[in-house]
């Protein structure tokens, strides 16, 4: 069988567009491990944050937040960007930054800000709120596209890892590592930090996708971690932290270079992470009980990238979703999805340039331009 699109990749951005397509394509889904999600998609932090990303982002966060609310895979819990005396500046610049937006930030009085977290330390007094931050549902989204990628007739294939991928006559052969082989008139690429691997075995010029480690420690602390503690991250992006079931899930917002992997944490980065923890408060950490880590995967410029390969316009990018991957699945997507299948933007897309994210050369090379003194 010649499918119309094969997926590569069957975690949140796979599953995502396969769904949004299946209703109108045949699709073939294939993911390299036991199951999807191993990756990135199990390992996410879990919120929904409309500055996290920065200001290219935001139309992709905003536009995805009303379908993650109305299918019930979002929880409130705000979200507090703190910092001290000498951070004013930079509170000042991150909040202009969002102007025009749409997203809401509202400065917090220090004493506010110590009745909304417990232990923090004095010198950190200066806050930012963000009231619209949520919990996500991460399994449940994932699991959600997933049925409905099934229902509509998508094929799911595991342990189905590329070796090779050619295209001949109008069809792609896809040549798995155990020697099955799939055909499909086009492929989307949502291998995440294989992205630019996928490409190389298509015979296509990769565009720069970076994996970069990122690490959360769980600590149980004393007392324990009240359920509606906000979201906590630092102006700096030195850390971040928030509650769950009484213990705090923290990471050092850790970014290390690596190849794509079955990533694994560093005892240095978990060290770090509690190192400025117990700098910004004083809260006792009883233990560490579990730690992991994940890769988040960035184009150049640190935007998604959406669309067809300017080589060969039969492979389609929807990679370098960063760490907000989850936050934006479902208008990224519906609008990777309307440009696959030649669709028109509709209410949930039409706020959103997709040229933004189009995977345009002249994008990266000035992306990797030196920046001037």
């Amino acid at each position: 069988m010649i499918h119309d699109l094969a997926v590569i990749g069957a975690g949140m951005a796979g599953a995502s567009i396969a769904a949004e397509c299946a209703p109108h394509a045949t699709v073939l889904l294939l993911e390299a491990e036991d199951a999807p999600g191993y990756h990135a998609t199990g390992r996410s932090a879990a919120f929904w944050e409309e500055c996290y990303g920065g200001p290219g982002v935001v139309p992709l966060t905003r536009a995805s937040g009303a379908y993650l609310a109305e299918h019930g895979f979002l929880t409130p819990r705000g979200a507090l960007y703190v910092g001290r005396a000498e951070d004013r500046a930079a509170m000042d610049a991150f909040r202009a930054s969002y102007a025009g937006t749409g997203v809401m930030i509202e400065r917090l009085a220090p004493a506010a800000l110590a009745t909304r977290v417990p232990h923090i330390r004095p010198e950190w007094s200066e806050a930012l709120y963000q009231p619209a931050c949520a919990d996500i549902d991460v399994a449940g989204l994932h699991q959600h596209y997933l049925r409905e990628a099934r229902r509509h007739g998508a094929q799911i294939v595991t342990r189905a890892r590329i070796a090779q991928a050619s295209r001949r006559s109008g069809v792609w052969t896809i040549t798995t590592a155990r020697g099955e082989a799939f055909q499909a008139a086009r492929i989307v690429n949502a291998a995440g930090a294989w992205a630019d691997e996928v490409a190389r075995l298509a015979g296509l010029r990769p565009i720069g996708i970076t994996p970069l480690r990122r690490t959360v420690a769980v600590l149980r602390v004393a007392p324990e971690a009240p359920a509606d503690l906000p979201l906590v991250l630092d102006i700096g992006g030195a850390f971040y932290f928030k509650p769950d079931a009484g213990r705090l899930w923290l990471s050092p917002h850790d970014e290390i270079p690596s190849d794509p992997c079955d990533a694994a944490p560093e005892e240095l980065d978990v060290a770090v992470a509690i190192d400025r923890f117990q700098q910004v408060t004083d809260w006792r950490i009883a233990a560490v009980e579990h730690r992991w880590a994940g890769l988040r995967s960035f184009a150049p410029d640190r935007l998604p990238v959406y669309g067809p390969d300017p080589q060969e316009p039969s492979f389609i990018w929807f990679a370098g979703q960063g760490g907000f991957g989850i936050q934006t699945a479902p208008a990224a997507a519906r609008l990777a999805g309307q440009l696959v299948l030649g669709l028109g933007a509709d209410a949930m897309t039409a706020g959103i340039d997709p040229a933004a994210y189009a995977p345009a050369p002249a994008r990266f090379a000035a992306a990797r331009e030196p920046q001037s003194a």
